[in-house]
């Protein structure tokens, strides 16, 4: 318990300065999707939440930038990483959310004082936990649903297993909801059709690379996996009634290349 305690910290430490950096290579692909994120919201793993400041927002009375109501009923997260509970409180509090604690999956929670501008605040709840096993998934996150528009950054690298994740997911939207996603992936292979940033990249090499170097980068990067391959895992479900999603493949440095993205959106049939 205690090596897992530290392990979250370690982890929690480090993404304080490696998700801006991630941030700063990725946000003009989230751009591409997250103004489209609507209703009741479910986000998955979201760490410190950063990305909360691409939702659509609208200018306050008191000339202060907040999420827009019109677009944004509710937000859900569900984070297992309680060490990311602060940065991901103050982030969501300055986008005009009114934070609240599941202390049912997270009992410290009661003693956190949270802050709200008014009782018309957008809720956003914190909710400890995982969608590993659909019999495991948090009462709050069950009560909440169904969801409008569920979404992952970055979080199905480290999820036990992503196709049981990706049913529940799938099982939590409401009819005609979407499910949003930005995740990195093994490299898709030569000339595929779906890549739209290519960058003159070998995909063969840089592939074969993620695969050496994965079982050392899980290790140390929290149960990271480099050479998952996400996107197709979400196009093969059969349950979608439409996905749209596109690959990249980065050159701006070494991380990038055993890094390339996959994101867009899936459709649940009405």
């Amino acid at each position: 318990m205690a090596l897992a305690y530290a392990y979250d910290w370690l982890f929690s430490t480090f993404w304080i300065i490696e998700s801006k950096r991630n941030d700063d290579k990725v946000n003009v692909y989230r751009n591409m999707i997250w103004p489209d994120i609507s209703g009741n919201v479910l986000e998955l793993g979201p760490g410190y939440a950063q990305s909360l400041k691409l939702l659509r927002h609208t200018t306050m009375k008191d000339g202060s930038e907040s999420i827009d109501p019109a677009f944004i009923q509710a937000y859900t997260v569900i984070e297992p990483n309680s060490f990311m509970y602060g940065g991901l409180q103050k982030n969501a509090e300055d986008n005009g959310f009114r934070v609240k604690y599941d202390t049912l999956s997270y009992p410290e929670g009661a003693a956190v004082a949270t802050m709200a501008t008014n009782d018309d605040s957008i809720p956003f709840v914190i909710v400890k936990g995982t969608l590993d096993e659909f019999n495991n998934i948090p009462k709050a996150v069950l009560d909440g649903a169904p969801y409008d528009s569920i979404l992952t950054s970055f979080s199905l690298c480290t999820v036990r297993n992503p196709k049981a994740t990706l049913k529940n997911i799938f099982k939590l939207l409401r009819p005609g909801g979407t499910y949003y996603f930005i995740e990195h992936v093994r490299q898709p292979k030569a000339n595929d059709p779906l890549v739209i940033e290519d960058n003159g990249v070998n995909a063969w090499f840089w592939g074969k690379v993620q695969d050496c170097i994965n079982p050392v980068w899980k290790l140390v990067g929290h149960g990271c996996n480099v050479n998952r391959r996400t996107g197709e895992t979400i196009s093969k479900m059969g349950c979608w009634n439409d996905i749209d999603y596109k690959y990249v493949r980065p050159t701006i440095d070494i991380q990038s290349r055993v890094m390339p993205l996959s994101f867009g959106r899936a459709t649940k049939a009405k």
